[in-house]
């Protein structure tokens, strides 16, 4: 990045990118785990960029962050012990923490360089959510965590950077660590993560998702939004034990937002939650397609 005034080109596909103006720099440079770039676009306000990938925009990083998080935990009756694999902006514990049954959040993510770095350039994220007294932060290999944790929860988010080679993710979107986070939740908990894009053309990634999650959980949602700073339609996909999000309805979502005080949201609202999970007939042929994502075989980013 040559600095203020220049243009930083983003490659979205092979044959395909974008151009954004860099009105105000903030940071360049690499961490132990991946090469972090903060600068202020005019139209998109602060931006995030992880490996030269687009991570987070002002603009409407509520679009990501509620989409992720809401349709998870109204789905569950009670809520109250979260952990996010993850997030490291610390808006996805800021989602969590709006519902107040919540009483324990932990958010474990690789990279302290990186949170730290979001807590100085990104605090409109995290609103403070870091330093919430309901917050446990720990800076750990999510694989490792789970792998030795005693707790149980009841909402598992996985809020993680897309499988790029030699990247810090590549083995937590695969069966085993998959089973891992099945074993981690309380009887009636959900995992939710989010699955990349589900564009006609590159979608392969969420859709080996969907089919590897359905190896493991015998309830699998996938669900859309488009999120604008990303320039395409983004997946997400719910898996539970038991309980089944096309359940729930306006009037039951309304209710339980009113219950546990949930304010201020943006974008989710109890009319909205059900459309999540229309999807395109093209993502429904291309749901076939998926294939099981395995420690032997992971999914490695190529853009």
């Amino acid at each position: 990045m040559a600095g203020e005034g220049s243009y930083f080109f983003e490659p979205l596909t092979e044959s395909f990118g974008r151009r954004l103006k860099v009105e105000k720099f903030y940071y360049q440079g690499k961490t132990k785990y991946q090469f972090v770039q903060c600068f202020y676009n005019k139209f998109l306000g602060k931006v995030l960029f992880l490996d030269k990938k687009i991570q987070s925009a002002q603009i409407d990083e509520y679009i990501y962050h509620e989409s992720l998080v809401h349709p998870a935990l109204i789905t569950h009756p009670s809520p109250r012990g979260v952990l996010v694999i993850g997030g490291g902006e610390g808006a996805t514990i800021r989602e969590v923490l709006r519902h107040n049954t919540v009483e324990k959040v932990i958010m474990v993510d690789i990279d302290r360089e990186l949170v730290e770095l979001c807590q100085k350039y990104l605090p409109e994220w995290s609103e403070g959510a870091f330093s919430n007294s309901k917050t446990d932060l720990i800076f750990e290999d999510a694989r490792q965590f789970i792998e030795k944790t005693k707790e149980r929860f009841d909402i598992i988010i996985s809020d993680l950077t897309e499988p790029i080679k030699q990247g810090p993710s590549v083995y937590l979107f695969t069966e085993e660590f998959f089973s891992k986070n099945f074993d981690a939740l309380k009887e009636g908990g959900l995992f939710v993560l989010q699955a990349g894009s589900a564009d006609p053309s590159y979608n392969q990634f969420f859709c080996s998702l969907v089919k590897t999650l359905e190896k493991v959980f015998p309830i699998v949602r996938p669900y859309w939004t488009f999120v604008l700073s990303f320039s395409m339609p983004w997946g997400f996909v719910l898996a539970s034990k038991t309980k089944e999000p096309l359940d729930m309805d306006e009037k039951k979502i309304a209710q339980r937002m009113h219950q546990r005080a949930v304010k201020k949201l943006k974008y989710y609202h109890p009319g909205f939650h059900q459309s999540y999970f229309a999807l395109p007939l093209y993502l429904v042929e291309s749901l076939k397609q998926g294939k099981v994502l395995t420690d032997k075989k992971p999914f490695i980013w190529k853009l």
